[in-house]
């Protein structure tokens, strides 16, 4: 099996440029030799994918547009301004260095699941090579990380922003995200940029911006007397605040404000995943929409948004899609939309405006072939006990003053469990609950 959750990851030795070009060749026939968009991110193995990417496309008749370097979100908002019948990024997105993937989105801007996947594996198994005065042809494009940013500033209120002049330290953390810097230039911000030249070897700090990694970020934030920071993730899908005062904002918070945005702007019912925290669905019912739940990853949630059912969909990565916009979790946009928001009230106060959950994380190893097993065992001790759950994805337990989840790692021998609370001594029972329920400790 090469395709997981989104897309097909591995270091080199795996996901080398023999497989790319194998895997690009049955995305192609997938996309039936169509329009096919090719982007990357800053990683060093990327240029090589990109080449055996493009060249598997070629191979099978497909015309390709190359983006070259840039964000996941803007490559996926190009889907739909250039009409294309797919797009294939080469990002590991938030992995450390030496990890690269393949993600692809179809011509509706939804992420391709591990499910459909399956459906390209067994293409792979018999490629049809075009003829050779019929291979495809190559087209560069260099404006789409203008053609984002010209989206993003037609649905924000500029003139409130170039008032107010808001002061921001950007995080880039030599990711993608670095090719966006224009937008805070022209929606008038007062911006100071660290981590910004985009380098694979990511020297400053991992793609993934945690609170132990952004703390050159808070510290300019404080140093600076700045309204915020902000930093994105490898390839800027995923993002997460510093506020005023140099607190870190995780991203389940960062969706929140999200939600708490969309739904001034207007009603709508909201799509998230069942590892994200029940803030999300408090928020929704004082506005009197519900809340539905998915499984994690970006290819079931961009479907759920595809519907048109939804205002709203997001992750607790801090990844957030904007449907005006594109399906495209945009971290570039949820960013500008907090700007504007900030304009009327500090990044503080808006956080009070939502409830406040205390979160623990845990990881388990154990034998790949037990995962099913535990899950099973959680299942069967939660109901036996009379708790309700989800089990789309893992396995998610309500608690009367809380909540947890079990799923086993895509990428680990270890199962994974979240708990989260009321209080930080509420969080710490429902993890200590959940681990007996699940393992018996």
């Amino acid at each position: 099996m090469l395709f997981g959750t989104n897309g097909v990851r591995g270091k080199f030795d795996e996901l080398n440029p023999l497989l790319a070009l194998k895997i690009a060749q049955g995305i192609g026939i997938y996309f039936k030799k169509g329009k096919i968009g090719v982007a990357r991110d800053g990683r060093l193995t990327g240029e090589c994918l990109e080449n055996a990417v493009i060249s598997g496309l070629l191979s099978v008749g497909c015309r390709v547009i190359n983006f070259g370097i840039i964000s996941s979100p803007t490559a996926e908002f190009m889907i739909k301004k250039l009409s294309l019948d797919g797009l294939i990024i080469i990002t590991a997105s938030h992995n450390p260095p030496e990890w690269n993937a393949l993600k692809v989105v179809d011509e509706k801007g939804i992420s391709v699941s591990k499910e459909r996947g399956e459906i390209i594996e067994k293409i792979m198994e018999k490629i049809d090579l075009a003829k050779w005065d019929n291979t495809g042809s190559v087209q560069k494009y260099e404006n789409a990380a203008c053609n984002h940013i010209e989206k993003i500033m037609e649905k924000i209120d500029i003139k409130k922003i170039l008032e107010k002049k808001p002061k921001l330290v950007l995080d880039f953390g030599n990711g993608t995200s670095a090719t966006m810097k224009t937008l805070f230039e022209k929606i008038g911000c007062e911006i100071i940029c660290i981590n910004e030249k985009i380098d694979g070897n990511f020297p400053n700090r991992t793609s993934e911006p945690t609170k132990e990694q952004v703390k050159e970020l808070i510290n300019e934030v404080k140093k600076e007397n700045a309204d915020c920071g902000i930093a994105w993730d490898g390839d800027g899908d995923r993002v997460i605040f510093i506020d005023e005062q140099g607190e870190y904002i995780i991203g389940d918070r960062v969706f929140g404000i999200s939600v708490l945005i969309k739904l001034k702007e207007g009603a709508g019912d909201i799509v998230t995943t069942v590892a994200t925290s029940r803030l999300i669905e408090d928020i929704g019912k004082k506005f009197g929409v519900s809340t539905e739940y998915c499984k994690v990853g970006a290819p079931y949630l961009s479907e759920k948004m595809a519907t048109g059912k939804y205002c709203i969909g997001g992750e607790e990565v801090g990844g957030v899609i904007w449907p005006e916009i594109s399906l495209a979790k945009d971290g570039f946009c949820t960013a500008v939309k907090i700007i504007e928001k900030m304009c009327d009230k500090k990044l503080s106060g808006i956080l009070k405006e939502m409830p406040y959950y205390f979160q623990k994380k845990t990881k388990i190893e154990i034998e790949e072939k037990k995962k099913d097993f535990i899950l099973e065992t959680a299942r069967k001790n939660a109901k036996k006990e009379g708790l309700k759950i989800m089990d789309m994805d893992g396995v998610r337990i309500n608690f009367e003053d809380g909540w947890s989840i079990v799923r086993a790692s895509g990428t680990e021998p270890a199962m994974r469990i979240f708990a989260e609370g009321k209080t930080r001594e509420i969080s710490e029972k429902i993890m200590e609950k959940t681990k007996e329920l699940a393992f018996g400790l």
